[in-house]
């Protein structure tokens, strides 16, 4: 009996977890956008789960991010190790605990890329990008964007990107960050805020 149980369980569980295309995929896009374009400031809390090959235990982390409209990213690691990106306009800081390093995206284009996947990620913006091709799936919990890089150059670093929202859409909910060779990073996001006062100097170090 206890066996049934279990397996009928895990059959439920299995089902929650089957995502289908979306059918209507006009109309999710519409309704990101417009999340998109209703979020001026989001804080929350991530966890980060990277699973690597040479590796038999998962890599965790822990961290705060900030974000405030327009192009402005704070990205915090607090657990195990402190870690700062700060990202304001057209400027990067990396900080770790012996030196503070600052960029300028113009001037980089690595840098720039990265910045410019890391804000559109958050904020849900990119599905309007041309660099990746873009599958929509959906099940009882989540919508997922799958989304394929065209460029060769980005295809040598990253595979995919599994972007979820909850069901309402009221912001990213979780990100997978999945490399060639399949070694993947999870971030997740929990107790957010979404369009509360976040002060401008918060996102850079003087």
């Amino acid at each position: 009996m206890k066996k049934i149980l279990f397996l009928i369980c895990l059959s439920q569980f299995a089902f929650a977890q089957t995502f289908k295309q979306v059918k209507d995929t006009a109309a999710l896009k519409q309704r990101i956008e417009q999340m998109s374009k209703a979020t001026n400031a989001i804080e929350s809390d991530f966890t980060q789960e990277k699973n690597l090959s040479v590796l038999s235990e998962k890599v965790n982390s822990k961290g705060h991010f900030c974000f405030k409209k327009e192009n402005m990213l704070r990205w915090e690691y607090t657990t195990p190790y402190k870690y700062l990106i700060l990202i304001n306009k057209d400027k990067i800081w990396i900080k770790d605990d012996k030196k503070t390093s600052k960029y300028d995206l113009n001037a980089n284009k690595v840098f720039k890329e990265i910045n410019d996947i890391m804000i559109s990620c958050v904020q849900g913006t990119i599905f309007k990008s041309n660099k990746f091709r873009i599958s929509y799936f959906e099940n009882d919990k989540y919508y997922k964007l799958e989304l394929t890089p065209l460029a060769a150059a980005m295809k040598e670093s990253l595979k995919k990107i599994n972007m979820y929202f909850d069901k309402n859409v009221t912001s990213v909910s979780k990100l997978d960050m999945i490399e060639p060779n399949d070694d993947y990073t999870t971030l997740e996001f929990i107790n957010k805020k979404l369009n509360g006062a976040l002060a401008d100097n918060i996102f850079s170090i003087k």
